[in-house]
C-alpha cells in the first residue's frame, strides 16, 4: 500500500534517547535524564487538586473547538499582566499542545510550496511539520555572530533569492537559549509587514529567563497582531505541564475564523480536563509554583556555567532564557550520535545530540537540559567529567 510522501519526516531524535534511557532505568540502570525538554516537578498542586475535583464532579464533555471560554479569557488577561498587551479573548485559540498550535497555525498561514524561514539550529518541529505539509523550509544559519537568531540582512538576501511566506522564530529559543530584544523583535514585526511575510513567534519558554549582562528583555509579538503576527505559547514548560497537552495561539483578525473550522475538524477540541485544571495555573499559588520552578533552573544553570572548565566545553550557546545548555563537544573526536550514545551506555547520562536541531553541524554540538535538580545536574557533569578523561 502507497505511504505519503509527506510522512517521510526524520523522527524526533530526542524521543528516541529517552526511550533508551527508560529502557535502562527500567533494567535497574542509574540513569540520570538530561535530554527531554521537561520540567521534573510536574504540574502544581493547585493545578492537580483542581483536576482531582474536575474528575469528580467537573463536567468533561466538549468544550468549544477554541477552548473553553473561561480559560481563553484567563489567558488574555495573562497578556496584560505580564506585557501590558491588551488581547480580545476571541483572539486566543487553545490547542493541543504547541505541537498543536504549530499543525493549526502552518494549515491556516501556508500553501504547499510556500517558502518559510527559520533558525539553523532550531526546534526540529518546525522543519519537519513544515515539510509534511509541503512547505519549503529555508534554512538560516545561525551561530554566535548573530546570537544564533535570524537576522534582517539573513531575511533579506532569503527574499531576494525566492521570496518568503513565513519566518519562524523562538525566544527563549530552543536549543541555544537565546532571546530577541523588544527592539530586534520591533524591526523584524516591520519587515515582515512590509514583506507581507507571516510572522509566527514561538513563545513557550516565557518566563524562564535568567538575567545579567547578555540576556534580553522579554517581549511578545502579540503586540504586533495588526500586523499578521501569530503567538505560539504553552503550559508545558513554566508551567511544567508537559503530559496535559495544553497550548494556546495569540492571532491576528485573519486567521480567527480559519483556526476556528481546523480545529473543529482536526480535534474537535483539547482535551477538557487540561483545559479546565489549567485555568488554575493562572492564579497566584500557579505562578509561585511556576517561579520557584524557575529559581531552581536557574540554580542548576549556575552550576553548569561554573563548571563548564571542568567539563572542557569551550563553545557554549548563550543560555540566556530556557533550561537548555547547547556546547560543542567537537574536541572530542566524536560525532555527536556516538558521543551520546556511548555516554549513556557507559555512564548512564542521557543527552540529546545536535542533529536533531542542525542537520548541517549538529554533529559537532549536544544539548543538556537542565530542567531537573540541583543534585542531579551535579551528578551528570561528575559522571561526563570522569567519563571524558577516558575519551
Amino acid at each position: 500500500m502507497k505511504v505519503s510522501r509527506r510522512s517521510h519526516v526524520p523522527p524526533f531524535a530526542v524521543m528516541e534517547v529517552l526511550a533508551a534511557a527508560n529502557a535502562r532505568r527500567a533494567a535497574g540502570e542509574s540513569v540520570l535524564n538530561l535530554c527531554a525538554g521537561e520540567p521534573s516537578s510536574g504540574a502544581s498542586d493547585v493545578v492537580r487538586e483542581r483536576a482531582i475535583t474536575l474528575l469528580t464532579s467537573g463536567d468533561l464533555g466538549y468544550t468549544e473547538s477554541m477552548g473553553a471560554p473561561p480559560l481563553r479569557a484567563a489567558i488574555a488577561e495573562h497578556y496584560g499582566r505580564w506585557y501590558g498587551v491588551d488581547v480580545d479573548p476571541a483572539r486566543i485559540a487553545v490547542t493541543t499542545g504547541s505541537s498543536g498550535g504549530f499543525m493549526l497555525a502552518f494549515l491556516a498561514a501556508f500553501d504547499a510550496g510556500d517558502r518559510v524561514a527559520l533558525a539553523r539550529p532550531g526546534y526540529p518541529a518546525y522543519k519537519n511539520i513544515l515539510t509534511a505539509l509541503g512547505c519549503e523550509v529555508v534554512e538560516l544559519p545561525c551561530g554566535p555572530e548573530t546570537r544564533y537568531q535570524p537576522t534582517l540582512e539573513q531575511l533579506t538576501d532569503a527574499y531576494v533569492d525566492g521570496g518568503l511566506d513565513g519566518v519562524v522564530v523562538a525566544s527563549p529559543a530552543n536549543p541555544t537559549g537565546t532571546m530577541i530584544s523588544p527592539q530586534e523583535l520591533a524591526g523584524l514585526s516591520a519587515w515582515c509587514a512590509e514583506f507581507d511575510v507571516r510572522l509566527i513567534s514561538d513563545e513557550i519558554y516565557h518566563g524562564i529567563t535568567y538575567g545579567g549582562p547578555d540576556s534580553q528583555e522579554q517581549s511578545t509579538a502579540a503586540q504586533y497582531l495588526d500586523r499578521g503576527a501569530v503567538v505560539v505559547n504553552s503550559f508545558s514548560k513554566y508551567w511544567a505541564m508537559t503530559g496535559w497537552r495544553l497550548g494556546w495561539l495569540v492571532l491576528p483578525d485573519d486567521l480567527i475564523t480559519p483556526i476556528d473550522a481546523l480545529a473543529s475538524n482536526v480535534a474537535l477540541c483539547p482535551p477538557a480536563l487540561a483545559q479546565h485544571a489549567g485555568i488554575a495555573a493562572f492564579s497566584p499559588e500557579g505562578y509561585a509554583a511556576a517561579q520557584a520552578n524557575v529559581e531552581q533552573y536557574a540554580a542548576a544553570r549556575s552550576l553548569l556555567l561554573g563548571r563548564l572548565p571542568e567539563l572542557g566545553w569551550m563553545r557554549v550557546a548563550p543560555a540566556d532564557g530556557a533550561f537548555y545548555l547547547y556546547a560543542d563537544i567537537a574536541a572530542s573526536g566524536l560525532d555527536s550520535v556516538t558521543w551520546c550514545a556511548r555516554l549513556l551506555a557507559e555512564t548512564g547520562v542521557a543527552l540529546t545530540p545536535g542533529t536533531d536541531f542542525d542537520t548541517v553541524d549538529g554533529h559537532k554540538w549536544v544539548r543538556l537540559s537542565f530542567a531537573s535538580s540541583v543534585a542531579v545536574v551535579d551528578e551528570a557533569v561528575d559522571r561526563i567529567v570522569a567519563w571524558q578523561r577516558t575519551l
